[in-house]
C-alpha cells in the first residue's frame, strides 16, 4: 500500500480519534505485542475495516519514518518486559514520510495495469522529506515514476470525480501546462473556467489519446474509471502509459498527491539526506 506519515490530509481531530479508538481496541483484545489495525474515515466518521494482533508490512516503514524501533520492542514485551520500562512518548514528526507500492508490470507485457483487492506489489519504497511535496516526489522517483515540471498532461475521470479535479487542474494550468481532456471531461473543467483542449477517446477515432501519447506530447496521465466496460476501453491507454513510462494515476488522491509533488519539485531541487538527520532516535 502506499501511505504518509505523518497523514497530510486528515485534520488533528480524526488522528485523535484514531488514537483512542486503537487503545480501546488493544486493552479489549488483551494484545500484547503488535497490533494491525485498518481504518477507514468518511464525512468524518471512523470506521474500523479489520483488526489482527500481528505485524504487517508497514511496521519497518513506520519504524524508519520515526526512529523507534517497534519490532525489537515489541519482541521484547512479548518475552516478558513491561512496556513501561521503555519510557516511551508520542513522537512528532517535523518531517513527512510517504510509502509508495512498486509494480512489476512492465516485466510483463500484456498485463493490466488496473488495481483491485488482489496483492500485486513486488515492494515498496519510501521518501522523506521535510514536507509532504518533496516526500511523494522522492517516493515515485524511487518507484520509477519521474514526474514532469511541464509539458502536457491527460485528463479523463468518471462524472463522480469530475468536481473534485477542478483545483488540481487549475494549479496545474497556473504552472502553465498544457491539459489535455476527453469530451466530457472537458466540458466540465472548460465550465470551471480552465482552459482545455479536446482529444478523441481511443474508440472515437484517429487522432486519438494514445496517438499522442506514442507520439511523445503527453507527459502525465490522469484517468478515473468504473463499470467493465470502460475499464476495458481504457486498457490500451494503460498500456501505452506503462510501455512508454508516463506516469499514470487513477485515483483522485492520487492526482492531488502528484500536484503537489510538481509543484515542489518546480519551486526546488530534490535533496539527498541520510535518514538519521531527519530525528534523533531515542533507542
Amino acid at each position: 500500500s502506499a501511505c504518509s506519515l505523518p497523514p497530510y490530509s486528515l485534520p488533528q481531530s480524526i488522528i485523535d480519534e484514531i488514537a483512542r479508538q486503537t487503545g480501546v481496541l488493544a486493552r479489549a483484545l488483551d494484545v500484547v505485542g503488535l497490533m494491525n489495525v485498518q481504518f477507514a474515515v468518511k464525512d468524518g466518521e471512523v470506521y474500523i475495516l479489520e483488526v489482527n494482533p500481528r505485524a504487517s508490512r508497514t511496521v519497518p516503514f513506520v519504524a524508519k519514518a520515526t526512529g523507534v524501533p517497534i519490532a525489537k520492542l515489541a519482541a521484547r514485551v512479548m518475552a516478558g518486559e513491561s512496556l513501561a520500562s521503555f519510557d516511551l512518548r508520542p513522537v512528532a514528526l517535523d518531517h513527512v514520510a510517504v510509502k509508495e507500492a512498486v509494480f512489476p508490470f512492465a516485466r510483463f507485457p500484456g498485463t493490466d495495469v488496473i488495481l483491485g483487492p488482489e496483492m500485486k506489489s513486488t515492494g515498496e519504497v519510501m521518501g522523506l522529506d521535510r514536507d509532504f511535496g518533496h516526500a511523494f516526489a522522492k517516493a515515485q522517483l524511487g518507484a520509477s515514476s519521474k514526474l514532469p515540471q511541464s509539458g502536457c498532461v491527460f485528463v479523463s475521470v468518471k462524472d463522480r470525480d469530475k468536481q473534485a479535479i477542478v483545483a488540481p487542474m487549475k494549479r496545474l494550468a497556473e504552472m502553465g501546462f498544457r491539459i489535455l481532456a476527453t469530451r466530457g471531461t472537458a466540458i466540465f473543467l472548460r465550465q470551471a473556467g480552465i482552459r482545455i483542449e479536446d482529444i478523441n477517446k481511443v474508440l472515437e477515432g484517429r487522432p486519438h489519446i494514445v496517438d499522442a501519447m506514442k507520439n511523445g506530447d503527453v507527459q502525465l496521465v490522469f484517468n478515473t474509471t468504473e463499470g467493465r466496460q470502460a475499464m476495458t476501453d481504457s486498457f490500451s491507454l494503460r498500456q501505452t502509459a506503462l510501455m512508454g513510462g508516463i506516469p499514470y494515476y487513477t485515483t483522485v488522491a492520487g492526482m492531488r498527491a502528484a500536484v503537489e509533488a510538481i509543484s515542489a519539485l518546480r519551486d526546488g531541487a530534490l535533496e539527498v539526506a541520510p535518514l538519521q538527520s531527519y530525528f534523533r532516535a531515542p533507542f
